[in-house]
């Protein structure tokens, strides 16, 4: 399995100033592959630096050019440095009406234009508590092979992000990450994709990620909040260095 990749993703946060006090703090590290998802009109200062941290955006249009006013194409995030873009992620999905159709054709925009679409997959707390985890990850997983296709899909990156544990500051206990994780691990095997790597992100800090990357098939964490705390993200990133392949 490859090295651990931890990526930020700052969501609607930034300044120039801020942004320029966080980039200059963080940086890459032996070990781990590191990355950050910054808003759109970030891309450009963030692809300046830090050297060694890979650029990505927070999401992508399906559309790659044409009468879409506002969109922002999987080519021209490639134009710009990205190498990493976000699909499907929770709060995508419910503010902004991001179905599972809906994601898997920007997930194939993305890998269209040569990027490595991160594609987020989670329950809600009621799908939870219903039994019916598998079921959502799977109906959501299924949505994007049926798009993109196998071969295709194992180009990509997938991101457990169960809703419940996203921005409330509760984690998944590891054992609810790790039973997950080894159901979508089963489910990429079957694909033919089993290379492909499998995030955590929830709630995920400095003082959780030892664990969480410690169990067998967590391949790294997609971070927010921390990732806006310099130290904390680089906490999280040495973690992962120390957590080994």
């Amino acid at each position: 399995m490859a090295q651990k990749l931890v990526v930020g993703n700052w969501k609607l946060n930034g300044s120039l100033a801020a942004n320029e006090a966080l980039l200059g703090a963080i940086g890459a590290l032996d070990g781990v592959e590191v990355a950050v998802c910054v808003p759109f009109p970030y891309l450009a200062q963030a692809a300046s630096r830090p050297r060694g941290v890979a650029l990505g955006a927070q999401t992508v249009s399906e559309f790659q050019s044409g009468a879409y006013t506002g969109e922002v194409s999987a080519e021209m995030l490639a134009d710009l440095g990205c190498r990493y873009v976000i699909v499907g992620h929770s709060e995508r999905r419910a503010l902004f009406g991001e179905d599972d159709a809906m994601v898997g054709r920007k997930a194939a925009a993305a890998l269209r234009a040569g990027l490595t679409p991160i594609v987020c997959v989670g329950e809600s707390l009621a799908e939870r508590e219903a039994g019916r985890v598998l079921e959502v990850v799977g109906r959501q997983l299924d949505a994007v092979l049926a798009v993109v296709g196998a071969q295709a899909l194992a180009r990509g990156v997938i991101a457990y992000e169960p809703v419940w544990a996203i921005g409330t500051g509760r984690a998944a206990s590891v054992d609810e990450a790790q039973a997950v994780h080894a159901d979508i691990r089963r489910w990429l095997a079957g694909q033919g994709a089993a290379t492909v790597r499998v995030l955590y992100g929830g709630s995920v800090k400095a003082d959780n990620a030892a664990a969480l990357f410690a169990a067998p098939g967590i391949d790294g964490g997609l971070i927010g909040g921390a990732s806006l705390v310099a130290n904390d993200f680089m906490s999280i990133c040495r973690t992962a260095v120390a957590s080994g392949a």
